[in-house]
C-alpha cells in the first residue's frame, strides 16, 4: 500500500479508538460496565444492531458470494422483518419489564438456576467461536498482502478491540458502532460507485445489470424447494427467521445492544429499524460483488484470486498444470472480448438488450472459465492438503488493492477493520456479561462489593481477548466466512431458541422437562450437522427449537401422571 493508504487507515482505526474511550470515561461500575447507562436513542441502537451483525466477513465475504453466486444470498435475510417484528410484540417487553442484565437471568425466574447456566453455557460456546472467526476475517487480509504472521495479526487486530472494550463496557461499544457504522456504509457505498466507474465507456449500471444477469448472477429470487438447497426463498423465510429470532432474541450480543435503550420505545423502533434497513443493506454488498463481476469480464481476472495459494502451487509439482489452466482462462478472456464488444455495440447502437446468441455464447464461456477455477482448487489442494482452496473471499480485497486508487485503499481497509472490530466488540462485550452475571457472580463468587465485579468484568474482557486469539490462530476455516458463521450459530440457535419458546410460551413446562429436552434436541441438531447433512444448516434452526418445546412438552406430561 502507499504511504497516503497507511494514513487514511491509521487516522480511521485511531479515531474509532480514542472515540470510544472518550464516550465511555464516565464508567463506574459494574452494572454500567455490562449493560450500559441505559440511555440510548433509537438510532444508536439500530446502528449499534446492525454494526453487531454486520461484521468484516459481511464486507469481505458477501461481495465474493456475490461475484461467484450472484444476489440469491439475500433471500437468507428475507426472513429478518418477520423475527424483528415478533420479538418487538411479544419479547421485548418481558426484557424491559424484569430489567434483566443479560437474556438469560429471565430462565432462571422461569425455570430454575439450571436451564439459566445450560443456555448460558451454550452461548458462550458459540458465540466464543464466531468471535474468533470475526478476528480471523480481516486477519487473513493482512497476511495475504503483507505476509505476516497469522498469530501475530490475529493479536493485532484484537488488541485495540480489548482496549476500548475493556475501557468502557457496552457503553463504549455502542458508541463507537455509530462511529464505525458511518465508515462502514460510506467505504461501501464508495465501492460501488468505485466499480461502476472503471466499467468502458457506454456500459453503465443499466448495461452491467444486463451482462451479469446472463448468467444468473441478478437472480434474487428462487421459488423452487430443495431441503439441501442453502438460499431460497423457502429456507430464507421459514429456516432464517428462526435463526434471526435466536440470534436477535436470545444471543447476548444483540440483546445487550437494545437493552441499553432509554425506553422500551426507542429498543423497539431500534430493531425494527435493523429489520427492514438490512435486506437493502445486504442487496448492496451483493450488488458490489456483483459489479466486480462485471468489471473482470471487461479486465482480466486471475484464474484464483487468492495469491498465497497460487504461490504454494508455484513451488509444487502442479505448478505446469496450473500455468496451463492459467493460459486457458487467458484464451476463453480474449475470445470473451470479442463478444462483449459485440454486445456493448448493439446496446450502444440500438439501445436494446442481449441477444440470445450472445448470451448463450457468454453464458459458455462463462461455464467453461468455472471448470477451470474448479480444476485449479483441485490443484491447491493437491499442493496443499491441509489449506483452503477456496477463494472467493479474496475476491474483493483482490479488486481493492489491485484496482481502487491510492488513498480511497486505505478507506476500504478501513471500513473492514472497522465491521470486524465492531462485531468483536460487541461479542466480547457479551461474553463478559454473560461470564459475569450467568455464571460467575451467580454461581461462583457470590456477595461481593461491586468494585470486585467491575474488576472482574474487565479481567473477564481481556481473558475472552485471549481466547478468540488462540481460536482464531488455530481454526480451519468453511468454504467461505459468511456461510462460517451461519453454520456455527445454526448448531446452537435452534436449542437456545426453543428453550426461550418454551419459557415463552408453554407456561406448563418447568425446568426439569426442559432442560432435558435442550439436552437431547441439541444431541439430535449436532449429530445431523456434523454426520448428515451440513448444507441444510437454516433448518436445523426450526428443528432445534421444535424438538426442545416437543421434547420439553412430553416430558413434563409423563413427569404430572
Amino acid at each position: 500500500m502507499h504511504i497516503y493508504d497507511w494514513i487514511v487507515l491509521a487516522l480511521a482505526l485511531s479515531g474509532v479508538v480514542f472515540y470510544g474511550i472518550w464516550k465511555s470515561r464516565n464508567i463506574g461500575s459494574s452494572e454500567n460496565f455490562l449493560a450500559g447507562k441505559r440511555d440510548l436513542p433509537w438510532w444508536t441502537i439500530g446502528l449499534s444492531i446492525m454494526a453487531t451483525q454486520a461484521s468484516a466477513i459481511t464486507f469481505l465475504s458477501t461481495p465474493g458470494q456475490g461475484f461467484s453466486d450472484g444476489m440469491q444470498f439475500v433471500q437468507f435475510y428475507f426472513g429478518m422483518p418477520i423475527a424483528m417484528i415478533f420479538l418487538a410484540v411479544f419479547i421485548l417487553p418481558v426484557y424491559y419489564k424484569l430489567r434483566v442484565t443479560t437474556a438469560y437471568e429471565y430462565l432462571e425466574q422461569r425455570f430454575d438456576l439450571r436451564m439459566r447456566t445450560l443456555t448460558a453455557i451454550l452461548f458462550l460456546i458459540q458465540r466464543g467461536v464466531a468471535a474468533a472467526i470475526s478476528i480471523y476475517a480481516p486477519s487473513i487480509i493482512l497476511c495475504a498482502v503483507f505476509g505476516w504472521n497469522l498469530a501475530f495479526t490475529n493479536f493485532l487486530m484484537a488488541i485495540f478491540v480489548v482496549i476500548y472494550t475493556t475501557s468502557g463496557g457496552s457503553a463504549a461499544v455502542s458508541r463507537t458502532q455509530e462511529l464505525q457504522m458511518t465508515i462502514m456504509l460510506g467505504g461501501l457505498i464508495l465501492a460501488f460507485v468505485l466499480v461502476l466507474y472503471q466499467l468502458p465507456e457506454g456500459i453503465g449500471l443499466g448495461e452491467a445489470w444486463q451482462i451479469a444477469g446472463v448468467t444468473g448472477k441478478t437472480q434474487a429470487v428462487d421459488w423452487s424447494f430443495d431441503w439441501k438447497d442453502r438460499y431460497n426463498v423457502w429456507s430464507g423465510i421459514l429456516g432464517a427467521t428462526f435463526l434471526f429470532l435466536s440470534y436477535f432474541g436470545a444471543d447476548q450480543s444483540q440483546v445487550g445492544r437494545y437493552l441499553s435503550g432509554k425506553s422500551l420505545k426507542e429498543s423497539r423502533f431500534g430493531l425494527l429499524f435493523n429489520g427492514f434497513i438490512k435486506i437493502p443493506m445486504q442487496f448492496l454488498v451483493l450488488s458490489v460483488g456483483v459489479m466486480v463481476f462485471v468489471f473482470y469480464q471487461f479486465n482480466a481476472p486471475p484464474l484464483h484470486f487468492n495469491q498465497i495459494n497460487r504461490a504454494k502451487v508455484e513451488k509444487s509439482d502442479q505448478a505446469n498444470a496450473f500455468r496451463q489452466l492459467e493460459m486457458q482462462n487467458d484464451s476463453l478472456f480474449a475470445q470473451k472480448q470479442l463478444i462483449l464488444g459485440r454486445v456493448t455495440a448493439e446496446m450502444q447502437q440500438n439501445g436494446q438488450g442481449i441477444s440470445a446468441e450472445h448470451a448463450a455464447q457468454l453464458r459458455q464461456i462463462e461455464q467453461q472459465r468455472n471448470t477451470l477455477r474448479a480444476e485449479a482448487e483441485t490443484l491447491v489442494k493437491i499442493a496443499d492438503p491441509k489449506g483452503d482452496p477456496k477463494d472467493k473471499d479474496f475476491v474483493f480485497i483482490n479488486f481493492i488493492l489491485q484496482h481502487i486508487p491510492i488513498g480511497l485503499v486505505g478507506l476500504m481497509l478501513a471500513m473492514i477493520f472497522c465491521a470486524s472490530w465492531s462485531t468483536t466488540a460487541s461479542e466480547l462485550s457479551a461474553l463478559t456479561a454473560t461470564s459475569v452475571s450467568d455464571i460467575y457472580r451467580r454461581s461462583f463468587v457470590k456477595n461481593r462489593d461491586d468494585t470486585h465485579y467491575f474488576r472482574m468484568s474487565r479481567w473477564f474482557t481481556v481473558g475472552w481477548g485471549i481466547f478468540i486469539v488462540i481460536f482464531a490462530t488455530y481454526a480451519d476455516l468453511f468454504d467461505n466466512l459468511i456461510q462460517a458463521v451461519n453454520m456455527i450459530g445454526s448448531i446452537f440457535y435452534g436449542t437456545i431458541l426453543g428453550i426461550f419458546f418454551t419459557a415463552f410460551f408453554l407456561k406448563s413446562v418447568q425446568g426439569k422437562a426442559v432442560f432435558w429436552g435442550a439436552v437431547v434436541a441439541q444431541s439430535i441438531v449436532a449429530c445431523l450437522f456434523f454426520f448428515v447433512d451440513k448444507d441444510a444448516y437454516l433448518w436445523y434452526n426450526p428443528l432445534g427449537c421444535a424438538l426442545v418445546m416437543g421434547i420439553g412438552w412430553v416430558l413434563q406430561q409423563w413427569q404430572n401422571r
